[in-house]
């Protein structure tokens, strides 16, 4: 037992370290970090934090960044929502063709959509806006959303919904009142899920966007310069880029947890 305790505490604190290192390194200047080797900042400064939450140029790649994301998350779950449960409750020519094409969609690499994504948001004014970076996240998490909910309605019984159409229910009144609380743990699944992937998705957010919506990952580059790295700025910013994903997780936790037990993830 004593050596499984042992095994367990060495594989957490192996997976902890990069976390530990990159946060020693937001509270030490350049000339520490590229000095000597320390397990704790000699020199302690704020100055790296102060910079990015002065700055406007930086700042507002946080802004800019849970704008687009919180924009995907809604807009994919209110088109998977009704999408899943019709794979879940109705059969149709094509629905396994369908549903596995969805899933190709999140298969496929962002770069494949990159030039008609750009072309056709150039032509239509979207260049540069937070809808656009939206809308092109929802090509990958409608389909994922769509596989997720779909695991957790079939679960649901057909009973359910027929009782409740006889006791006089709307369908739209079915699915909020009744429906959507019976998978509330599935759609908490799910808007993780699609929170996280396009918080960290890159290639799309970036090339989409230039000044107005550039997200957190592009301004991140702006710490190369002539005179090198700025590491202690990168740091910092890379410590408050994981607060955001670590606070979803925190309020979501009870959900994902059913989530991973109960649901199709």
């Amino acid at each position: 037992m004593k050596a499984r305790n042992l095994l367990l505490i060495g594989y957490v604190v192996f997976l902890m370290l990069p976390l530990y290192w990159l946060l020693n390194m937001s509270f030490k200047t350049n000339e520490e970090i590229l000095g000597a080797f320390t397990l704790f900042p000699q020199d302690f400064t704020l100055d790296n934090y102060r910079v990015i939450l002065t700055d406007a140029s930086w700042y507002m790649g946080y802004v800019n960044s849970m704008i687009y994301v919180t924009l995907n998350t809604l807009i994919s779950l209110t088109v998977a929502l009704p999408a899943a449960y019709a794979f879940s409750r109705y059969t149709f020519v094509g629905d396994k063709h369908l549903f596995f094409w969805l899933l190709t969609n999140r298969m496929a690499p962002p770069a494949v959509f990159l030039l008609p994504f750009f072309q056709l948001y150039s032509s239509i004014g979207l260049f540069d806006t937070h809808i656009a970076v939206a809308l092109a996240h929802c090509l990958f998490n409608v389909p994922l959303s769509v596989w997720i909910l779909e695991g957790f309605m079939a679960g649901v019984p057909k009973e359910i919904d027929e009782t409740a159409f006889l006791d006089g229910y709307s369908f739209p009144r079915f699915f909020l009142t009744i429906f959507i609380p019976l998978i509330r743990s599935g759609i908490g699944v799910t808007a993780f899920f699609c929170f996280m992937f396009s918080w960290v998705e890159l290639l799309l957010a970036r090339t989409l966007t230039s000044v107005d919506a550039k997200p957190i990952a592009a301004v991140m580059t702006r710490t190369v310069s002539a005179s090198g790295m700025d590491w202690g700025v990168l740091a910092a910013a890379g410590t408050l880029t994981i607060l955001p994903g670590a606070l979803v997780i925190w309020f979501v936790r009870n959900h994902i947890a059913k989530g991973f037990a109960l649901g199709r993830v």
